[in-house]
């Protein structure tokens, strides 16, 4: 190398990062507020880019450089899942009467008030509290 120049990388290639993935696809250097990352352009069955992820160089264990048909073939093999269920928080369960059915998001009228019911249990709204416990 000579002056400044730089040579880019920019290669097909396997990918084997620390945390025990294995990627492949067109792996490319780049820069992104003055620091350098490795970003991978996962392709799909014809060679198209499906998916893109940056890493930074620390984090790689390996790197195979590969003909595009290899790297096409190991991709179909071990694609990233664009979004993990740990990273979706599941709704709250909604409550429910265990006497009439209403919900929290749905009450039904107190016959004795006139008004929305209110939770007097976990699992128990005022309109039924009475029956309930004439019931037992």
């Amino acid at each position: 190398m000579q002056g400044n120049e730089e040579t880019i990388f920019k290669e097909w290639a396997i990918l084997e990062l620390m945390g025990h993935r294995r990627l492949a696809g067109l792996l490319t250097e780049v820069q992104i507020g003055g620091a350098s990352f490795l970003r991978i352009d996962i392709p799909d069955k014809d060679g198209k880019t499906e998916a893109s992820q940056l890493y930074a160089p620390g984090a790689v264990y390996c790197i195979t450089p590969t003909s595009k048909e290899i790297a096409i073939a190991v991709a179909a093999t071990s694609r990233p899942e664009p979004v993990s269920r740990w990273e979706l928080q599941l709704p709250e369960p909604v409550r429910r009467c265990r006497v009439c059915g209403c919900t929290e998001n749905n009450a039904c009228i107190d016959r004795r008030t006139g008004e929305p019911c209110h939770w007097v249990e976990a699992d128990l709204c005022s309109n039924c509290v009475e029956g309930e416990s004439s019931g037992n």
